[in-house]
């Protein structure tokens, strides 16, 4: 900030700054001052505006939690039921054809995918926006309107989000609903006469979902913290391009600022994740 160390840098300048930011503190009490302001959520100021950090990742929070949100609904929506449905017909040729979606899925890189839809159905087509979160104009909108020109920008990110995402979650759910239902206690029901729906989605399918909570819980972290190039590529005005853009810029309040976040944030899904196998499993539920 003072010409880092230039030979043109003022002294004065340098010991004020110094001052100002607590350099001149012995470290620990550096570290505790510190640990105090992130308790309040206090990430100090941007280098590139003197604007305070929470209130910069406040702003884009909207933007990264409406996007993850409806991305994480359509995965749901399609991986659980495909995984379900693959592991209750292995073999068949639904079976194959979720296999041969989630390969390319695996397979093919998201902002290659991205940037594959935005020149087809942005640039060459021009029935898609391609970038954004709302279209010039958007303050003088109808409610109605403003509504549907964010849905009409949710569709690209959403898309492709959801198809590069649904894979590993259709792929686990598979994998444990097919063991699930290679148990004794399924062969029992089946013998007792229990319906195919009832052995598969009540008995199966509340076995199945502990790893299901897992990856539910480390998603959080996504939820909140954004994705860094996805955001960028679509210039989506979330936390994932104000990572990017203070990495550029070098600004550390803000890196770190974001980088806190989501270290607690995996943090809290583990702890959901743990959490909820009680209510899912009693048989690991505390006396």
């Amino acid at each position: 900030m003072a010409g880092f160390g230039s030979a043109d840098s003022d002294p004065e300048v340098r010991e004020k700054i110094v001052r100002i930011y607590g350099l001149d503190r012995p470290l620990h009490e550096q570290y505790l001052k510190w640990l105090g302001n992130i308790v309040t959520l206090d990430f100090g100021v941007s280098f590139q505006d003197g604007r305070s950090v929470s209130k910069k990742i406040m702003e884009r929070l909207p933007a990264t939690i409406l996007l993850n949100v409806c991305s994480l609904f359509f995965i749901f929506l399609i991986a659980v039921p495909a995984g379900v449905y693959s592991a209750a017909k292995p073999g068949s040729f639904f079976d194959r054809a979720v296999t041969i979606l989630v390969f390319a899925g695996f397979s093919v890189p998201a902002y290659w995918l991205a940037l594959i839809f935005m020149d087809y159905f942005g640039v060459r087509l021009g029935i898609l926006p391609i970038s954004g979160l709302v279209s010039s104009g958007w303050d003088y909108f109808s409610p109605a309107r403003k509504v549907a020109d964010v849905a009409w920008h949710l569709i690209l990110p959403v898309f492709i989000s959801a198809f590069t995402g649904l894979a590993s979650l259709s792929r686990y759910v598979r994998a444990e609903m097919k063991e699930v239902l290679s148990m004794d206690f399924i062969t029992a029901a089946r013998a007792r006469g229990v319906g195919e729906g009832d052995v598969i989605w009540k008995h199966a399918f509340r076995n199945a979902l502990l790893p299901l909570a897992t990856l539910t819980g480390l998603m959080l972290p996504s939820i909140i913290g954004g994705g860094v190039i996805f955001e960028t590529i679509f210039s989506w005005p979330g936390v994932g391009r104000l990572m990017y853009q203070a990495v550029m810029a070098r600004d550390y309040p803000l890196i770190m600022g974001n980088g806190v976040i989501v270290a607690a944030l995996t943090l809290a899904g583990n702890f959901i994740a743990d959490v909820s196998y009680a209510y899912i499993d009693p048989r690991i539920r505390y006396k």
